[in-house]
């Protein structure tokens, strides 16, 4: 990547380079700008503090209300401190000349402070004005440029404002405190025996270093929970693909299966009828020829969503006629599992005998993993509208000697999308007893067959 070098014309008509240094000036006279300047004094209140702590969120309602406030009350209560400081200073100062003093130093002192609140950036200026005329109100030999009371003013809003603006900002007022407070020794020092410009800059110096690595700290904790969050809702995107992607496999020999005899059958029906007529023949070739096409498209779907090391089952896709033996495999590991089947048993679109399989599988498989030793029961319910399925796990014994096994968390979503692809309705949760319970209902669509008269 190269740099480019900025340039202006000259009186006499040619071009001038701009040197680094001058775009270097340049853009820190603009972030000082932007900074301290634009809009000083635009309205941007303190918020509340956040009361979900693991103190705040224990204490009573009334006095969460009031916690919230915490941050208005310190700053506030510092603030008064630093009031109290300033009339202090003032009034003893006024003693050792024989006056009594006019105490309008602590106002100086604590409206900057009170300013902050509601104003940061403009606090910082308030602050730094105010601090000569308390000087010369104070008219101390020994806090100057910064009476006592100003001193820890100037503190207190030099550590708000860094800790609502930054860094950055901080900087830059570090900057301009170290030359208010080095013109002031300069021009008006003369008389003074002592001066404090030097513990401010390296106290605030340190307290704004604290600071920044506070800010910075917190900074990245955001970035790394907002990354976190991202690749959570990336791994939840992409669980939900592999699920989609699975379930695509197992119901291709399904599709497969009803558009090979769609075309066998289309193929067949001309040698059927004696003499059919040409356009019955071309009508079947079509549906045979749509069918082949529909065949070979599929298995191209099937060639994009199938992974590099997925093998094609042998054996055909299970139904719920197959769900005796998968109940005798759970029984064989440690699961007591009883089933009931209620309504009139009939056969179902195959797409739905295998998801109602894979569900009742699923779910056996978390109860498993989830509730080592407990009792599960299947229940089979064959109503007018379609399938209802109900698994449930009992409590987990106590005491257990397994240990639940949580797995990845990609059951419960593949057992959705299942559901979802069959408009179904699906509810998972803990039962009332203390286990878990998975409710399905899967419609069934009646196909209603079309008599020779209405053709």
């Amino acid at each position: 990547m190269t740099e480019t070098t900025q340039t202006h014309p000259t009186p006499q008509g040619g071009i001038r380079a701009r040197s680094p240094e001058y775009r270097l000036a340049v853009d820190a006279l603009r972030g000082l700008r932007q900074e301290l300047f634009t809009n000083a004094f635009a309205y941007d209140p303190l918020p509340r503090m956040r009361v979900d702590g693991p103190v705040t969120r224990r204490l009573p309602g009334r006095l969460r209300e009031y916690a919230a406030w915490a941050p208005h009350a310190v700053v506030a209560f510092t603030g008064l401190l630093a009031a109290i400081t300033a009339a202090s200073a003032e009034e003893a100062a006024a003693k050792a000349v024989g006056d009594t003093g006019s105490l309008l130093s602590a106002p100086l002192a604590l409206f900057p402070v009170l300013l902050v609140l509601l104003r940061p950036t403009g606090a910082f200026w308030l602050s730094l004005v105010a601090t000569p005329f308390a000087a010369v109100l104070v008219n101390s030999y020994d806090d100057w440029p910064w009476p006592m009371g100003n001193f820890a003013t100037h503190l207190i809003v030099l550590t708000v404002v860094a800790i609502r603006t930054g860094p950055r900002t901080a900087a830059w007022m570090w900057i301009l405190t170290g030359a208010y407070g080095i013109g002031s020794e300069i021009t008006l020092g003369g008389g003074h025996y002592y001066s404090n410009t030097g513990p401010m800059l390296v106290v605030s110096a340190l307290i704004l270093l604290v600071v920044a690595v506070w800010y910075t700290r917190r900074t990245a904790e955001k970035e790394v929970t907002a990354q976190q969050t991202v690749t959570e809702h990336e791994r939840s995107r992409r669980t939900l693909l592999e699920e989609r992607t699975t379930i695509a496999r197992e119901l291709h020999d399904v599709v497969a299966h009803h558009m090979s005899v769609v075309a066998i059958q289309a193929e067949a029906a001309p040698y059927r009828v004696e003499n059919p007529p040409p356009e019955l023949e071309r009508a079947f070739a079509t549906i045979r020829e749509n069918a082949v096409a529909a065949l070979t498209e599929l298995r191209r779907v099937l060639g994009v969503v199938r992974a590099e090391d997925y093998e094609a089952p042998d054996a055909p896709q299970p139904t719920l006629a197959d769900l005796d033996a998968l109940l005798a495999n759970v029984r064989d590991t440690g699961l007591s599992v009883d089933k009931t089947v209620t309504g009139a048993v009939r056969e179902l679109p195959q797409g739905v005998e295998l998801s109602a399989y894979r569900i009742v599988q699923e779910a056996l498989s978390n109860s498993l993993r989830h509730a080592p030793g407990a009792d599960a029961r299947v229940e089979i319910g064959y109503v007018l509208g379609g399938l209802g399925l109900r698994i449930v796990n009992d409590p987990v014994p106590e005491p257990s000697l397994v240990k639940p096994s949580p797995g990845a968390g990609h059951g419960i979503t593949g057992m959705r999308e299942r559901v979802s692809m069959l408009n179904g309705e699906m509810t998972a949760g803990p039962a009332e007893d203390g286990g878990y319970e998975v409710t399905v209902f899967l419609p069934v669509t009646t196909v209603t067959a079309v008599s020779e008269g209405d053709v």
